[in-house]
């Protein structure tokens, strides 16, 4: 039975420079989470490098401390072709009521705001202030959920 789940969604942008910076950093705070939380499920796109690096960050920590306490799960903003694919990597994939129907190029954007309005955390990585990633961290900041954003961090 899951007790208490606590939600994490990241955000990020498509691009990635300091990949290993990233890594190691996702690596720390999902393991942290991991550790410290009764249940997480993590949130997640699939819409470039930093999406891509925080699901393969999330399989290396369910590998180090099991699966029993999370959920990897893929929320996409449309339908898309690979379904059989995604569910071999991916715990869970949903596709939110909310986002049938919605053209696909706005359709990120609004999935983007559906991760704020159902995370108790946002984890970004993001560093200038133009583009989808800046404009939904702007959005958490406002809603005040809590955020850490890699791109902060010193290396």
């Amino acid at each position: 039975m899951i007790g208490e789940i606590y939600r994490v969604s990241f955000i990020g942008h498509r691009q990635i420079d300091r990949f290993r910076f990233v890594e190691e950093q996702l690596d720390r705070i999902i393991s942290e989470l991991l550790r410290k939380k009764e249940y997480v499920e993590f949130y997640v796109g699939r819409n470039g490098d930093f999406d891509t690096m925080v699901a393969s960050a999330v399989k290396r920590g369910q590998k180090a401390y099991g699966t029993a306490n999370s959920s990897l799960i893929l929320v996409i903003p449309y339908s898309v072709a690979n379904m059989d694919c995604l569910e071999k990597f991916y715990d869970e994939i949903w596709y939110p009521e909310e986002l049938y129907g919605i053209h696909h190029k706005a359709a990120i954007t609004k999935r983007n705001e559906w991760f704020v309005e159902h995370s108790d955390l946002l984890v970004a990585y993001v560093e200038w202030d133009n583009g989808g990633a800046a404009v939904c961290l702007k959005k958490a900041e406002k809603k005040g959920i809590e955020i850490k954003n890699i791109a902060l961090e010193e290396e």
